[in-house]
């Protein structure tokens, strides 16, 4: 007998919508309800994404020396966590890098540079490296991602290429100032609104795993519904050691599964994007997740390492989906390895 939640996935398919409570009831579902919930949230991947999965990869090109004060980013004023911290890329240096990603499939690349958003030469430094990415690669997408936007920032960056603009909404209104008091959660929502209306794609999401509700889960993805973004980030807290957030590990990779779930009934026809800390978080559940998703982060993120791109890909290719741009790649040729350890030898067993 089909579930309420497979009532509804037909419902949508055919032009419905879901409703709050309904969002809110799918992330208090039981376990043993899981492997269903998702064949009804792969019913509407499919609809609209077949399977296919986009790969993007980062360029982080200026780590560290924040001067805001989100308290879950390593990134952030006042954060101890022990990352990378460097000026700005030479236009060449992030060349390189994007290259390492196109190379590796990604037809997404997304420049991202922390600050609470770009001068008049920031803009300029990202739009030498577009033109430059641009002219060697005229098929990639290329994400800019440099915080709160001025007025005409939007329209330059449009001009010189740029496809898309990233502003993360990260959380609901609600819980926003819980997080972050440096900057507002309505000037979060005006940069999105700022790239639209500049034609840049929107891309805005959230990070889970704050010590949101789940109502507050669900209000911030009706916001992104409403904000009209085009492609849905979800991050899971990487909780560093020397943020704000160290050692808050508040989520289960069958929760984290549901609120993948849930964004794609929300937002059935948006690109959702696991992304940073889907590999800690998910773990065994990140194939399961693809079945609903339809978008990963290639490799590493901004300040955390991700998993080897190899994996990733054949993370894909195992689960029966095609990379957007690869559609005909081999797979590539598997070898085993012998054993070197264990009985008749000096060595530990691998257990």
């Amino acid at each position: 007998m089909p579930s309420w939640f497979d009532n509804l996935a037909d419902s949508i398919l055919d032009g419905g919508v879901i409703t709050e409570e309904q969002a809110v009831a799918m992330l208090a579902t039981s376990d043993r309800d899981l492997l269903a919930l998702i064949a009804a949230g792969s019913a509407l991947r499919r609809r609209h994404f077949g399977m296919t999965v986009k790969l993007n990869y980062l360029v982080n090109l200026k780590s560290g020396l924040c001067p805001e004060s989100c308290s879950y980013c390593s990134q952030a004023l006042g954060s101890a966590a022990p990352i990378l911290k460097y000026s700005w890329l030479k236009t060449e240096e992030a060349v390189q890098q994007a290259d390492i990603g196109i190379r590796g499939g990604a037809s997404r690349v997304c420049l991202v540079a922390s600050g609470r958003g770009p001068g008049t030469r920031d803009v300029d430094r990202v739009k030498d490296i577009v033109t430059r990415l641009k002219d060697d690669n005229d098929e990639v997408e290329v994400c800019a991602c440099l915080g709160i936007l001025k007025d005409g920032q939007a329209e330059t960056l449009q001009e010189a290429g740029v496809d898309a603009y990233n502003h993360n909404i990260n959380t609901a209104e609600s819980f926003h100032d819980t997080i972050v008091k440096s900057h507002t959660y309505t000037d979060r929502t005006n940069t999105v609104a700022k790239a639209k209306a500049a034609g840049l794609s929107p891309c805005s999401g959230l990070i889970v795993g704050l010590g949101e509700s789940d109502e507050q889960v669900v209000e911030a993805l009706f916001a992104l519904r409403e904000l009209d973004s085009e492609s849905i980030p979800i991050n899971f807290l990487v909780p560093f050691d020397g943020t704000p957030m160290e050692g808050q590990w508040n989520l289960t990779p069958a929760q984290c599964l549901r609120i993948v779930i849930t964004a794609r009934f929300v937002c059935p026809d948006r690109e959702i994007r696991l992304a940073g800390g889907r590999e800690i978080h998910l773990r065994s559940l990140q194939a399961q997740a693809l079945h609903v998703a339809n978008s990963i982060f290639l490799g590493d993120y901004l300040t955390a390492e991700g998993q080897a791109a190899e994996d990733d890909i054949a993370l894909i290719r195992d689960n029966g989906f095609t990379i957007i741009g690869h559609e005909n790649d081999p797979d590539s040729s598997r070898t085993p390895t012998l054993r070197k350890r264990g009985a008749g030898t000096a060595q530990g067993a691998n257990a």
